[in-house]
């Protein structure tokens, strides 16, 4: 088997492609996947470096994320899904063309829909749900600013908020203006600009009522800054810069707004049922139209270094993907 081993905590230059490995075996409640393809997110490059919380410890095999049809099912799978199942989910080791999933991580590959097309389901496109509905409270009318719109799940917090009926205000270097603006957002901003926080305000018309936040320390004062006092919401989850601080001074005298952390993975644990709330909007948002079939850029296993440096430069835009057989 052929796998991407991250052999140190030194970044993606250490990632490197392994052959002659055994095929995993699919433990207590799990399936094997055999993987069609392996969606390549930020996570990823932080666990490299050994700064993603609960990550792995090196030597490991890399990934995540992925799809792929199901060729075998370990013990204690209630009602398992049928051999040859094609689904996507999480689970350790996705940088290989197999690996295993828990059952209860996994959902059917909508009908029509690639491995590839499908990649973001339960992770992107789910965070970015989450975050504007169950925890951020997205009413029409509002107005909602997206840091980092150009990646994956900010396309999807794009798409989303303007389907909610908000206006939508986003952030993005400026070689990636068009890709967001053909999104639907209503004004795109230079995420780098010195003044930020003041021409969110002049654009909002004043502040914002929702914030999605995944970019740390750059744009974390920002964010608290734009959103409205006591009623704003800043939803947290990532910090692609850096980890920024907050103190309850800040809550209580410089930036009394609502601060909340979200984790896909650690919702999906420690509230099921509504993280399965979140999966079954987005089903319905899949049979709509709503949520169309993805467009990754998928580039082969040995790749997948480069990959990761170009996304830990800011260099890519949507969802990316790698395919372990080429």
């Amino acid at each position: 088997m052929r796998a991407l081993v991250q052999r140190s905590h030194h970044g993606p230059r250490d990632l490197t492609l392994t052959t002659g490995l055994g095929r995993p075996a699919p433990g207590p409640g799990a399936y094997l996947i055999r993987v069609g393809a392996a969606g390549v997110n930020f996570a990823d490059v932080m666990q490299t470096r050994g700064t993603y919380g609960g990550g792995p410890q090196a030597p490991y095999t890399a990934g995540f994320e992925a799809a792929g049809e199901i060729v075998g099912t370990g013990p204690g799978v209630p009602d398992p899904l049928p051999i040859g199942t094609r689904v996507v989910g999480a689970g350790p080791g996705a940088f290989a063309q197999y690996m295993t999933m828990a059952a209860d991580d996994v959902v059917p590959v909508p009908s029509g829909w690639s491995d590839a097309q499908s990649l973001g389901l339960v992770l992107n496109w789910a965070t970015a749900l989450a975050a504007l509905k169950p925890l951020g409270e997205i009413r029409a009318g509002e107005t909602v600013l997206v840091h980092a719109a150009a990646g994956g799940v900010g396309q999807a917090a794009v798409r989303l908020a303007r389907h909610y009926g908000a206006r939508v205000i986003a952030t993005a270097s400026p070689g990636k203006h068009g890709t967001v603006g053909a999104l639907g957002a209503d004004a795109v901003l230079d995420s780098r600009r010195d003044d930020l926080a003041d021409e969110i305000v002049r654009v909002a018309g004043g502040g914002v009522d929702l914030v999605l936040e995944s970019v740390g320390r750059a744009t974390f004062e920002a964010s608290l800054s734009v959103a409205r006092p006591f009623t704003g919401r800043v939803v947290v989850f990532g910090a692609a810069s850096g980890d920024a601080a907050l103190t309850t001074h800040d809550l209580v005298f410089s930036h009394p707004v609502q601060v909340k952390g979200l984790h896909i993975g650690a919702m999906a644990a420690a509230a099921p049922v509504l993280y399965r709330s979140v999966l079954d909007e987005l089903g319905a948002l899949v049979a709509q139209g709503v949520y169309p079939p993805g467009t990754p850029c998928v580039r082969p296993l040995a790749e997948g270094p480069a990959v990761l440096e170009e996304l830990a430069g800011g260099l890519t835009q949507g969802k990316l993907a790698l395919d372990p057989w080429r």
